[in-house]
């Protein structure tokens, strides 16, 4: 099993498939790597030997933020934002939708299960 930035990737994927277990590389980066690293797409994560998969590791390094510098960045932006007190900092705090979303229906997943109201009929 190859350990690549952290993670452990599946051996019996094909790598540019295996890459994209890495939080922070997509299709499009995990195709780029491919093509820095001069790999065949079509060989699996098991083919490949021990130098291959050190040029791959050393290659994410240096040129992509990937995994735990990606998720420390990403919370930064957050609570920047919060900090300042802008509208999109507001609604992380409030833990409402950030993007324009409505909210008087719809907006489960950020708001969380409904909580029932006492004495409401309609």
């Amino acid at each position: 099993m190859a350990r690549i930035a952290g993670v452990n990737i599946p051996t019996n994927k094909r790598v540019v498939i295996a890459l994209q277990y890495i939080h922070g590389i997509g299709a499009k980066f995990a195709q780029e790597i491919i093509e820095k690293v001069k790999l065949d797409p079509a060989r699996r994560v098991n083919e490949l030997s021990d130098a291959e998969v050190l040029q791959i590791r050393e290659t994410i390094d240096r040129d992509y933020m990937v995994e735990g510098d990606l998720r420390r960045d990403t919370a930064m932006n957050i609570k920047r934002l919060m900090d300042l007190g802008c509208y999109r900092g507001l609604r992380h705090r409030r833990g409402l939708p950030v993007r324009g979303q409505r909210t008087h229906t719809n907006a489960r997943t950020r708001k969380g299960p409904a909580r029932p109201i006492a004495g409401k009929k309609k």
